[in-house]
């Protein structure tokens, strides 16, 4: 008898962060998205698409970053431009990264004020 349980979907992700507040201000105010709820000891969440992301500061002294979040937009350059404008410098400007079937993918690199790697990437007609 085979077991059909398979993970089909992500609930929630969670972000290590030292300065919850200047997190809550980049996520919400410089990256746009929506602010749900603070909760103790140290934590923030944000609505992502039906993903519910955590910002949490470190568990017992431990310092690393996460792994990547790629946020998926309409438009990457428009995205890009917009997030530069709010003082978003990228570490990789969007670019080519493959050809799919009838579609470009891109992505373009940043990060968050403490140091997590972010993306946004894009399918566009190619």
């Amino acid at each position: 008898m085979t077991n059909q349980f398979g993970l089909t979907r992500i609930g929630q992700i969670s972000i290590a962060v030292h300065d919850l507040e200047r997190a809550v201000g980049f996520y919400r105010d410089t990256l746009g998205m929506r602010f749900l709820f603070q909760a103790p000891p140290g934590l923030a969440f944000f609505e992502c698409g039906g993903i519910r992301l955590m910002l949490a500061l470190p568990e017992g002294g431990s310092d690393h970053h996460t792994s990547v979040i790629y946020y998926d937009v309409a438009d990457i350059h428009a995205a890009a431009d917009t997030l530069k404008g709010r003082g978003v410098v990228f570490e990789s400007e969007p670019h080519f990264v493959a050809q799919l079937g009838e579609s470009e993918l891109w992505m373009g690199f940043l990060r968050d004020p403490d140091g997590n790697l972010l993306a946004v990437m894009s399918e566009v007609p190619g």
